[in-house]
């Protein structure tokens, strides 16, 4: 992966990071008062207030285990064992957001919202837990070139012991 990539990675991480900060920060407390003055009762609106905020921190950890990843990229060391603690929390992490996604679809369903706009969200939910699984394959190719690479060393460590 060249320079300029992960440095191009870096920045919208790091913009990702910001925005979600101002989001957690600024636009919950709004979003709050106008549920608050819409009238909504108070279990759902807490409710769905802490969906959205762990659902940004969702986002959050995410971005920091990619900001790991890219540094043992950057540094030689992503096909290791240390990669695989990062890998595992992101898929934990966008599996948790799929079940937040579906869970905003669970407390509009008895609302006066239409029915289309709740599968949407459990269509959402469903495309997210896919992004899910993927990570989880990718998790799986990293874990056979994890062992290709061990075995790799390996067999450098018996020819250089026969030479």
């Amino acid at each position: 992966m060249g320079k300029l990539t992960v440095l191009a990675l870096r920045v919208v991480i790091a913009l990702v990071l910001a925005g979600s900060l101002f989001v957690q920060v600024w636009m919950v407390p709004l979003l709050s008062i106008d549920l608050q003055e819409a009238g909504a009762p108070d279990g759902p609106r807490i409710a769905l207030l802490a969906i959205v905020v762990v659902g940004i921190v969702c986002v959050q950890v995410t971005a920091v285990c990619v900001w790991k990843l890219l540094t043992m990229v950057r540094r030689g060391t992503v096909f290791s064992h240390g990669a695989f603690r990062y890998v595992d929390i992101i898929f934990g992490a966008i599996a948790a957001a799929s079940l937040l996604v579906f869970g905003i679809a669970v407390l509009l369903a008895p609302g006066e919202v239409a029915p289309g706009i709740v599968l949407l969200i459990c269509g959402a939910s469903l495309m997210i837990a896919g992004v899910a699984l993927i990570v989880l394959v990718l998790r799986t190719l990293l874990a056979q070139a994890v062992a290709r690479d061990v075995e790799a060393q390996q067999l450098r460590s018996e020819l250089d012991e026969v030479i």
